[in-house]
């Protein structure tokens, strides 16, 4: 079915699920770097001879983590792993106080990129949110961040929040831009499920108001040199996120840690291979050594391949070359030709013989334009 001429891009995600509020007071550090550096082992087997081009480490809070525990970290998977000399390592962080003490030494064991988790400056917002941080400290995160030596800083800034106002919004970003971050994720809250504002909605702006905050937005961030190069990503400079992008079009991570999901392509058995870890970290833990996976691993179908290439692929503002889809899904592009065809024909999609790309209807409507993928048995739902 699968037919893969060459290797995917690879990079690795490591998860630290630890936050200030629902962690022990003493997070087993040891002994968890223990086990994603065995859970890592019974992975090797799948990647051999690849090399790594991007490394993230997210969470949960991994600054909460030492650096003494990340540096032990960061040498196992150099020990394991074929890394690039140049790879972007991403680690997420909080903006308190506590992680902020730690950020020169986090540079000195090797992560280049942060990303910070601001969400708003508006001390009203952050508490809605249940944030634990205030505006202020937010602020000096990312001088302290710069005062550390890193170079390529992400914030993460929401819209769309509880009774937020546009002038609101505007505000974050212009308190954003004023701090020089070299990426911002502007992206609008969702209700996400198994969370308190999933069962209990708060009062959000209308539709109409969140269009505004959006297209407010990007044209504030494109006046100040905010390229938008996917849906709620925006770079100075080109420091687009390396990880996200291969995410985006469709290359092969690791996913090591609790909770942990990768896509491993596998070009001895022409398949694609989707692996998730046990979620609770002390099963993980426990487990790590024998094997972390939470049931089997799955293998995509060609129906499934093609609509996950698409509903990453479509994210970005510039869309993708035509011939990304063959190398990346193994499949022929006739194999999507009829809905390429029909998104072409309702105004979604522009093809032509070397890209496809989101017009600007498509870009409106992403939604309606990534269900036209849906495999047959989802469509008719």
């Amino acid at each position: 079915m699968f037919q893969f001429s060459e290797a995917l891009p690879l990079s690795v995600y490591v998860h630290i699920p630890w936050c200030v509020r629902k962690c022990p007071d003493s997070v087993p550090e040891d002994r968890y770097v223990d086990a994603l550096l065995a859970d890592l082992e019974n992975e090797l087997p799948l990647i051999w001879g690849r090399s790594i081009s991007s490394l993230f480490i997210g969470g949960g809070t991994p600054s909460l983590f030492s650096p003494e525990a990340m540096e032990r970290l960061l040498a196992g998977l150099r020990a394991r792993l074929a890394l690039r000399p140049d790879m972007e390592i991403t680690m997420e962080a909080n903006p308190g106080t506590f992680e902020q003490e730690k950020f020169s030494a986090f540079r000195e064991v090797g992560i280049n990129r942060l990303s910070i988790g601001v969400q708003s400056f508006n001390d009203d917002m952050l508490t809605r949110l249940g944030r634990i941080h205030d505006g202020r400290t937010a602020t000096m995160a990312v001088e302290t961040a710069h005062k550390a030596g890193f170079e390529n800083i992400n914030l993460d800034l929401m819209f769309g929040l509880p009774k937020q106002t546009p002038e609101q919004s505007q505000h974050d970003l212009y308190t954003a831009i004023a701090l020089e971050p070299t990426h911002i994720s502007f992206y609008q809250l969702t209700l996400e499920p198994n969370t308190l504002f999933h069962a209990q909605p708060p009062v959000l702006p209308t539709d109409h108001t969140l269009l505004a905050m959006q297209e407010m937005g990007q044209n504030i961030l494109a006046n100040h040199d905010y390229n938008q190069y996917e849906v709620s990503a925006y770079a100075r400079n080109h420091k687009h996120c390396r990880h996200n992008i291969n995410y985006w079009e469709f290359g092969d991570y690791l996913g090591i840690g609790a909770g942990a999901h990768g896509k491993i392509t596998d070009a001895a058995r022409q398949s694609i291979l989707r692996r998730k870890k046990y979620r609770q970290p002390r099963q993980y833990m426990e487990t790590a050594a024998q094997d972390a996976l939470e049931g089997n691993e799955t293998r995509l179908t060609a129906a499934d391949a093609c609509f996950e290439f698409m509903l990453n692929a479509l994210r970005l503002s510039e869309g993708v070359d035509t011939a990304l889809f063959s190398q990346r899904t193994g499949l022929p592009l006739t194999a999507i030709q009829p809905l390429l065809a029909e998104a072409v024909q309702k105004g979604l999609l522009d093809v032509d013989d070397t890209r496809m790309c989101p017009s600007t209807l498509g870009k409106r409507f992403l939604n309606d334009l990534i269900a036209l993928f849906l495999p047959d048995n989802e469509r008719s739902n």
